[in-house]
């Protein structure tokens, strides 16, 4: 550790932090709980070195705050100290502690991290955090992910345009939102202009473009006329005018979607752990970044599946309590880990014939299908548990013995 070290004959200090966007809350105590000084760090570079240069000062080796990143966990750590982590839930109950109320206030918070840091450190892990490539690959697909929401979402706008002022541009092509049909709104808005359509102008138009769809110009041609008339004078120049700027927006969103699937697939390319997420079935460029950054590269977060499983929320909660045993769904979780590997485990049967027949025997048994996914899920997390922790490609036929396991395990 690059911090003050604290002497055995020394008193120990616990600092605890309540983040916020402008000012950070201080507090530290000392073993017996007594507050030994308060203060607040501005949100600033100078702020945030002379808050790590008091902690040290005052002895403080370990330091509790509700989350693992970002710029002020970067300083406590550049400046020496170790990161626990305490989410906001269990921040919560713990007010529980010191009264009734449960009333929020940010130094009562901070004392709330530096006590709870005292009494219960020796159960609280210290914050190990990711590699840089990793924490890059972690920006790049959030981002790629919120841009696809964003995507699906003006889609789903433009489609409900279309129905009331262009009834025959909706189910043209495959998608509302494909790059032919982006092209073709692009030039024909409305109704009004694609009258202008002729078979031959429409075959005209597909080469000009390099259409190389399965749809001839006579079958297009044939939707757009029966389908039912579009909105006629100012209104269908209205909502000409909003589906040109949705058009627009949807073009150029795709746009920013394929540069950061470039950047993406690059930084994959260089990551350490690659070879392990790309060889899972049906993962791909952006599944496998999705999962590894997700994941992390941190070996000492998941010491064993179980740990991977209950973060990712595939693993069933249990509460017993006298004669009644009940097995319910895991709402505490981590929600971006849980999305990415239950999108992969759904996939994954596409192409894995074991993860198929766990899928199936899951709904055999009266499982749903959500809850059949996330069995083959806790089933996966096993697997990828073990390549991950050995830094090794899957190989389908080496955990091909394990079938019979892992289905009765689910």
């Amino acid at each position: 550790m690059n911090g003050r070290q604290v002497r055995a004959d020394e008193e120990p200090r616990f600092g605890g932090l309540d983040w916020s966007w402008e000012r950070h809350a201080v507090c530290i105590v000392d073993s017996a709980g007594a507050v030994i000084e308060r203060f607040e760090a501005e949100h600033q570079a100078a702020g945030l070195q002379t808050m790590t240069h008091r902690l040290r000062r005052a002895g403080v080796v370990r330091v509790a705050i509700e989350r693992g990143d970002g710029s002020v966990v970067d300083a406590l750590l550049a400046g020496g100290l170790e990161v626990v982590v305490v989410s906001s839930r269990q921040v919560k109950a713990l007010r529980l502690r010191y009264g009734t109320a449960g009333n929020k206030d940010d130094r009562f918070d901070a004392f709330v991290l530096a006590d709870v840091l005292r009494s219960d450190g020796h159960r609280l892990a210290s914050l190990t955090p990711d590699s840089s490539a990793t924490i890059g690959l972690r920006a790049l697909v959030r981002a790629r992910k919120d841009l696809i929401k964003h995507r699906i979402a003006l889609a789903n706008q433009l489609r409900a345009n279309l129905l009331a002022a262009f009834p025959g541009a909706v189910g043209l092509f495959a998608e509302i939102d494909s790059p032919i049909s982006l092209t073709f709104l692009t030039r024909f808005p409305c109704a009004e202009r694609a009258a202008w359509l002729s078979e031959k102008r429409m075959a005209a138009w597909l080469a000009a473009v390099g259409y190389c769809g399965r749809q001839t110009a006579e079958q297009l041609m044939a939707h757009l006329r029966n389908a039912p008339a579009g909105l006629p004078g100012p209104a269908g120049a209205a909502c000409a005018t909003v589906t040109e700027q949705l058009v627009a927006t949807l073009s150029d969103l795709r746009a920013r979607i394929d540069v950061l699937d470039k950047a993406i697939a690059e930084s994959l390319a260089l990551h350490h752990d690659a070879t392990v997420f790309t060889s899972l079935p049906r993962a791909g460029i952006n599944r496998a970044a999705l999962l590894l950054a997700e994941i992390g590269d941190c070996r000492a977060r998941f010491p064993d599946d179980t740990a991977l499983a209950a973060a990712a929320g595939v693993a069933p909660s249990t509460r017993a309590s006298g004669k009644r045993h009940h097995v319910a769904f895991r709402h505490s979780c981590d929600k971006k880990l849980r999305e990415a590997l239950i999108d992969f485990a759904a996939d994954s049967r596409q192409a894995s014939p074991w993860a198929a027949d766990i899928y199936q025997r899951a709904r055999d048994r009266g499982a749903r299908h959500p809850h059949a996914v996330r069995i083959l899920a806790r089933a996966w997390c096993r697997i990828i548990w073990r390549c991950w922790t050995d830094n090794t490609a899957y190989d389908p036929a080496r955990y091909n013995g394990l079938q019979q396991l892992l289905t009765a395990a689910g």
